[in-house]
């Protein structure tokens, strides 16, 4: 049986548009302009425990709308969601005690305190065995190398070490599913790549179910073997990230470097050249075509070096956010 399980789930919001001015104002005391926003339509999923998997979308997908109704901060307008058996919304306890959600942009610690007192907050909140506390504190201490700094006030604490401590303060209580929001937005590349591997770790170690969104795709493409791709409020591609490349793009591309500076102007005429200099070009060819082309150009041409390569998860994801607006038109 699946972790989470999520059928047909909407969210609309409503909201009123006001004119500027005292007029409109006393207008609006007796009737208002409403709108509704569809950002959540219908969406459908399942995950099985100790998945990890992306949640890609833009800004205004429905990405983090979704992540607050699974984590039972906002109630569905429809549709059903469950999470490890229970109903997110009705905020059981024992729902509580067994999941956590981190959001990149928003802070659990508390600002003046040192992470220490944060996480023996959490521990009483959660009512965690202070044993099994301790040992889980200094294992993501030594994962996280966070031993110097638990004392040290959070305000002090530049915003790679408080993602850090916010990771673990959201896993002391060791939930069973975590919700990440844009865990490493901000972050610098070092501090990206510590916070990459240790969720990665945390999850092989604990088989932990995760939920993971972030608009840098080197997060996706290291932790995720499976993605959700949502737009307009509507998933548009679940299925291994791999397989993303096969269903929306035709083409792959072809990078050579010459080995003489002559070699350029022969190319370029060439259909499909995406760069060209004297040193190198760029093409794109469609994927039946690979074989025929290349052997075409290393006899027609100089070539030091060719290599045939996918197109870059990123640009697929951008293909995606594109189309789906004509799609939805027709």
């Amino acid at each position: 049986m699946p972790i989470i399980e999520v059928k047909n789930l909407a969210k609309t919001f409503k909201t009123h548009r006001k004119e500027p001015g005292l007029l409109a104002s006393i207008k609006g005391l007796f009737w208002r302009e409403a709108f509704y926003n569809e950002a959540v339509k219908s969406v459908s999923f399942s995950l099985e425990e100790g998945e990890l998997v992306g949640f890609l979308g833009p800004n205004g997908a429905g990405k983090t709308t979704l992540l607050k109704m699974l984590s039972g901060i906002l109630y569905p307008t429809s549709g059903e969601a469950r999470v490890m058996g229970f109903v997110p919304w009705e905020r059981q306890r024992a729902y509580q005690q067994q999941f956590a959600i981190v959001m990149g942009q928003k802070n659990q610690l508390w600002w003046d305190l040192p992470p220490a007192e944060s996480f023996a907050l959490n521990r009483d909140i959660y009512e965690v065995d202070p044993k099994a506390f301790q040992k889980t504190l200094d294992e993501m201490v030594s994962l996280l190398d966070l031993k110097d700094l638990l004392n040290v006030p959070v305000r002090q604490l530049s915003l790679g070490q408080r993602m850090k401590c916010e990771l673990v303060a959201a896993l002391l209580h060791q939930p069973r599913v975590l919700f990440l929001d844009e865990p490493t937005i901000g972050l610098d590349v070092i501090s990206q790549e510590k916070i990459r591997s240790f969720i990665q770790e945390y999850n092989r170690l604990k088989k932990t179910t995760v939920l993971l969104t972030s608009h840098y795709m080197r997060d996706v493409e290291q932790l995720c073997r499976r993605v959700l791709v949502i737009n307009h409020g509507r998933i548009v591609y679940d299925g291994l990230l791999n397989d993303l490349s096969q269903r929306y793009i035709d083409h792959k591309v072809v990078k050579i470097r010459f080995a003489s500076p002559q070699a350029a102007a022969v190319l370029s005429g060439e259909e499909g050249v995406v760069e060209l200099d004297e040193h190198h070009a760029v093409l794109k060819v469609k994927k039946k075509e690979i074989a025929q082309t290349t052997h075409r150009l290393l006899g027609q041409l100089p070539i030091d070096d060719l290599s045939v390569e996918e197109v870059e998860v990123e640009e697929v994801i951008r293909r995606i956010f594109d189309e789906q607006p004509s799609k939805e038109g027709e």
